[in-house]
């Protein structure tokens, strides 16, 4: 099975999982669905760094993370980027570093990035803009708590010269 392949089989099993999330726990006791199911944890930033695991966002946006089954890098080097390419019919591809993202937008322009998003794949869009508001922002706020150096931004995209038919 070539990588883009076991990638996007990933994706969809990720896909798959967040249909799956519980709702926001309200004073009654009752899940606040008001936006969509969100994920339930004792922080906002523990509730982000849940989606960033199950939606296999380090997969692409973390060198070696999918290859080593997590084990590697660590937590602190997560997020990055990666120069590793994902090439298909649109051409090459690569994961950006989300921590630049992050620091060059505040978190309501972070969530209206992960609504209206798009780029080439394997990035999931219908599956990011399926996420609850609470979601994206948990992310956000995960991924602003990171430590250490942010990192250096991805190499640009090739696109095929050639699209799909």
């Amino acid at each position: 099975m070539t990588r883009t392949l076991i990638v996007a089989a990933c994706l969809g099993a990720a896909a798959l999982l967040s249909a799956c999330q519980l709702g926001e726990t309200t004073a009654t006791g009752k899940a606040d669905v008001s936006d969509g199911p969100t994920i339930v944890a004792a922080t906002d930033i523990a509730a982000g760094r849940y989606a960033v695991m199950i939606g296999g966002c380090n997969d692409c946006h973390t060198p070696r993370y999918a290859m080593t089954g997590g084990a590697e890098p660590a937590e602190a080097e997560w997020l990055k980027g990666s120069n590793e390419p994902h090439s298909g019919p649109w051409g090459t591809s690569y994961g950006k570093n989300l921590r630049l993202t992050v620091a060059g937008h505040s978190e309501d322009e972070w969530v209206h990035l992960l609504e209206t998003g798009i780029s080439l794949p394997p990035m999931p869009w219908p599956s990011v803009r399926a996420m609850s508001e609470a979601d994206k922002r948990n992310i956000y706020r995960y991924i602003k708590s990171l430590p250490g150096d942010p990192g250096q931004p991805s190499p640009a995209p090739s696109i095929a010269s050639t699209p799909p038919a």
